[in-house]
């Protein structure tokens, strides 16, 4: 039994280290700095969903392209990014589509 858990611990920092390696660099993993920033890919079609609900809203965000760019990568890799798009609304962080969410997170 003792031997299962220290193999899923190891097997937890294994699959974790970027983030155990953040933490120590001190690189921030949410920026918290007021913008919105939109993380996402050319060809995503809740990403193109979220450019137009922006548009449509008049929301001002910045974009990185995961694929493109080396800072952007590493942004949404800090924010815990498993598929796109991800959006970071002052500090709030939104995984994937979700209208509702994002809105709520604008106003509040």
């Amino acid at each position: 039994m003792r031997n299962i858990i220290i193999g899923l611990l190891a097997l937890g920092l294994w699959l974790n280290w970027d983030r155990i390696d953040r933490f120590f660099d001190g690189t921030p993993a949410v920026t918290g700095s007021g913008e919105v920033i939109l993380y996402s890919t050319s060809w995503c079609g809740y990403c193109a969903k979220t450019r137009e609900l922006f548009e449509d809203k008049g929301i001002p965000y910045k974009e990185y392209d995961i694929e493109k760019s080396d800072e952007g990568r590493e942004r949404y890799e800090a924010l815990g990014g498993n598929g796109v798009p991800v959006i970071d609304i002052r500090g709030t962080v939104v995984h994937g589509f979700d209208k509702g969410e994002i809105l709520e997170a604008w106003e509040g």
